[in-house]
């Protein structure tokens, strides 16, 4: 026991960085291919199953024989075109299991692998592939969504970084910069609004960026922008050493959601104990806490799913478990959404799990950002260079999409 509370599980530990980027790796890989895997008429279920079977194998690889926890961090989960929370259709729910995806609709695909609790999460919004989306240019309000969000999650990770942290020029110029005011949770939501705005777009009401702790991806520090009246703001700031889901939820329409009269099936184990009366009740917990810890997951990967439907009722209600309400646009209008984890480090932001990044020249829009201080924001780097570049110059030439991968990576040295 001793040893076990002696483990270091900060970013100070090598060990841990690694942990969070080799989950990272089988997230990207698995998006990648659910990516592929979304066309016309395709059923949300048969992905997210798909999507489920292949984060489990991916995992087996890696870290073989060691006694950690490994596993999903987050289901494959794939909301059509209006939903804006995480949705994974049951089997034996016939209507919903039914569901299949329309060409050009913006789908949201989020999922997430975690080696020894440290998770990472990931959400992409694609276009549904079709001749029209292939590979040829997107014009038309899909693509000023796509833009929307695009940059508004650009501007939102350059908000997250501690004020001063990639500041330049002299000793005196650093600490002047370092002594700046965060912006405040007006102030960020704000300026995402003016992006977003920018393309015809709103954000989406109560959109949260979660701090990430060991098996907890809700932790003690959030951001929420566009808070509806009710719900609680901002509480806390970024810092050093910490890890982050970052998200943003963009709408073609105002903004405002609704919770669909619908079954929820993403759930999520609480730090609450009760003693649950039906022997239902605690089987199915059992075999939650065995498979999932504190993660979320989706009925359908529980081993009888009829079952679980029933043994989760008792759960919920005694507040042992907490269900996730499918939500979508009030207005039933397009929604995008990216999660990218984030670790923030001394150079600045390293990019662990992230959506690919938009290929902007591809979507035509009539509509662009001026406001100059959102621009000049835009333009500065989220990490600092490490000078590896200069050091390696006699080095073969690599590969532009490797060398960005490993520019990142150089990000993280000496944690």
């Amino acid at each position: 026991m001793a040893d076990e509370a002696a483990i270091d599980y900060t970013l100070n530990n090598p060990d841990t960085l690694t942990k969070y980027k080799t989950a990272a790796q089988i997230s990207h890989k698995v998006l990648e291919a659910v990516s592929g895997w979304c066309v016309d008429g395709a059923k949300i279920i048969s992905l997210c199953q798909r999507g489920d079977k292949l984060l489990d194998d991916e995992i087996a690889k890696v870290y073989k024989g060691k006694k950690i926890s490994k596993g999903i961090s987050h289901p494959t989960t794939v909301s059509p075109s209006s939903y804006v929370t995480p949705y994974t259709p049951l089997s034996t729910d016939a209507e919903e299991a039914a569901t299949v995806l329309k060409a050009n609709e913006p789908v949201k695909i989020q999922l997430g692998a975690q080696i020894d609790g440290f998770g990472t999460i990931v959400c992409d919004t694609i276009l549904v592939k079709s001749d029209k989306t292939q590979d040829g240019e997107v014009s038309g309000p899909e693509a000023d969504l796509i833009l929307a969000t695009h940059y508004a999650n650009e501007l939102l990770l350059r908000l997250m970084i501690p004020p001063g942290l990639l500041a330049s020029g002299t000793e005196e110029e650093k600490k002047k910069a370092a002594a700046e005011k965060r912006p405040t949770q007006s102030k960020i939501s704000q300026m995402v609004e003016t992006v977003v705005k920018s393309y015809g777009c709103n954000v989406v009401e109560g959109t949260t960026s979660w701090l990430f702790e060991r098996n907890e991806i809700e932790g003690k520090k959030k951001i929420v922008l566009n808070p509806p009246d009710k719900e609680g703001k901002t509480e806390g700031s970024p810092e050093i050493g910490e890890v982050w889901g970052v998200e943003i939820g963009v709408s073609l329409g105002a903004g405002k959601v609704k919770t669909l009269d619908q079954r929820p099936t993403l759930h999520r184990r609480t730090t609450i104990t009760y003693q649950l009366k039906r022997p239902s009740s605690r089987q199915t917990l059992s075999e939650i806490v065995k498979k999932f810890g504190n993660f979320p997951f989706s009925l359908r990967q529980l081993d009888d799913e009829r079952a679980a439907k029933v043994g989760v009722v008792e759960c919920v209600r005694s507040n042992v478990l907490r269900q996730y309400e499918v939500v979508t646009d009030k207005d039933s209008a397009p929604v995008a959404r990216l999660l990218t984890t984030i670790a923030i480090t001394k150079n600045g932001v390293v990019r662990l799990g992230a959506p690919p990044a938009a290929d902007v020249t591809r979507y035509k829009s009539d509509k662009k950002i001026t406001d100059e201080q959102i621009l000049k924001i835009l333009e500065q780097p989220t990490a600092k260079s490490t000078g590896a570049k200069g050091k390696n110059k006699k080095k073969k030439k690599k590969p532009a999409k490797k060398r960005t991968e490993e520019e990142e990576d150089e990000s993280s040295e000496d944690e």
